[in-house]
């Protein structure tokens, strides 16, 4: 009982340490965001460093990570090994790329400015569920209903 306590107060301190990453970074600001993939306009290029910092943290801990057979609190590590790119990973990166074009917010930020009380950030976790259960079924092979309710 004590280590799962621990587990959950340590997922629940990364994950407000990850939230004011977000917030002080201007990665919850859709106008920033904006503005950094704007290139022919008024570019924003500050958000070069949170995405280089954000990459090289991911790098060093994927390193660490594969030196270890499990994970701090003794389960089992799931690490990633396919390499290959199908047209799922294509198509999906195309929308996700479409949809931080079009609104300014990706999944991690938007939970973050969501809870910040941003009007336009509930339309799009919206309208994100919609996708993933729409995403659901289509892969599904349309045997079951969406997972909405």
């Amino acid at each position: 009982m004590m280590r799962k306590s621990v587990g959950l107060l340590s997922q629940y301190l990364i994950g407000v340490l990850f939230g004011l990453g977000l917030l002080v970074s201007g990665m919850t600001n859709p106008e920033k965001i904006l503005a950094f993939l704007d290139l022919g306009g008024a570019w924003d290029p500050s958000l070069i460093f949170v995405m280089g910092g954000a990459v090289l943290v991911g790098l060093v801990a994927l390193y660490l990570a594969k030196k270890r057979t499990q994970s701090f609190f003794g389960d089992a590590l799931q690490i990633p090994t396919r390499r290959d790119i199908d047209r799922r990973l294509v198509i999906g990166s195309l929308l996700f790329g479409l949809g931080w074009g079009i609104a300014g917010f990706c999944p991690g930020p938007v939970l973050v400015a969501l809870g910040s009380g941003h009007a336009k950030a509930l339309v799009f976790v919206l309208a994100m569920l919609v996708g993933m259960a729409a995403c659901e079924w289509f892969f599904s092979g349309n045997k079951r209903a969406p997972a909405l309710k």
